[in-house]
């Protein structure tokens, strides 16, 4: 077997664990929350879904950043994008900080306050990245197929 799949299943691997466990927090806990005007219904999940969707949001960084560089090794060709394939990889990087700024605000600035009046602001958070993270699998769509 060729090195370069087991790449991409633990890449999407993460993915699936990544976007389906925001999936399920957007649909599914955060009404709940947000109807029982409960915080802790959001930290409960978080608490259990952080010991596996950090390592697999990790996991994603690594071997997306590994992928990258197998099928666009000269970082010059990334910027400016010089194929469909640069053009995927800058939408996935561009994703990866619009993440990482919407994590940080959200640890730094909401989690310490979270109360019941403060739920609709972590609401917008975790529906943000919930589309960024589903942005990211059709991102990763579109880079196998050549890009866009």
């Amino acid at each position: 077997m060729d090195f370069i799949w087991i790449i991409l299943f633990l890449h999407v691997l993460g993915a699936t664990i990544w976007t389906g466990g925001h999936l399920a927090l957007s649909f599914v806990v955060l009404p709940r929350a947000l109807k029982a005007r409960d915080p802790k219904i959001l930290t409960d999940f978080e608490n259990g879904f952080e010991k596996i969707g950090m390592p697999a949001l990790f996991a994603q960084v690594a071997t997306g950043l590994w992928l990258a560089l197998l099928m666009v090794p000269d970082l010059s060709d990334w910027m400016p994008p010089a194929s469909g394939a640069s053009h995927a990889i800058l939408t996935k990087l561009a994703l990866l900080l619009l993440t990482a700024g919407l994590a940080l605000n959200a640890k730094f600035r909401v989690i310490p306050h979270l109360s019941p009046e403060t739920l609709p602001v972590m609401a917008w958070h975790i529906r943000a990245v919930t589309l960024l993270s589903v942005l990211f699998v059709a991102t990763g769509v579109f880079l196998e197929n050549g890009g866009f």
